[in-house]
């Protein structure tokens, strides 16, 4: 299983989101634990290891290191404001 580590953006955006939210993305999360790349996973174009996976209109950013078995959530937010 791997580890996850959340950025500030991250962490902050899961403590003021609604219960239901975070508990699907949570859900998510501990997914990507078992398997960093899953059916819906999609890769970003133009940054190298850098991953999303959708949650609702919600969407996750982040990295996976083999080496050391560690995923890094990157950000979490809506479709647009994620991707700025």
């Amino acid at each position: 299983m791997f580890e996850v580590s959340y950025s500030n953006q991250a962490d902050k955006f899961l403590k003021k989101a609604e219960k239901i939210i975070a508990k699907r993305i949570m859900q998510k999360i501990e997914e990507l634990t078992r398997a960093p790349v899953i059916h819906d996973t999609k890769s970003i174009q133009g940054s190298k290891g850098l991953f999303r996976v959708r949650v609702g209109v919600y969407r996750i950013l982040y990295e996976v290191d083999y080496k050391n078995n560690l995923i890094g959530i990157v950000k979490i937010d809506k479709r647009p404001k994620v991707y700025q």
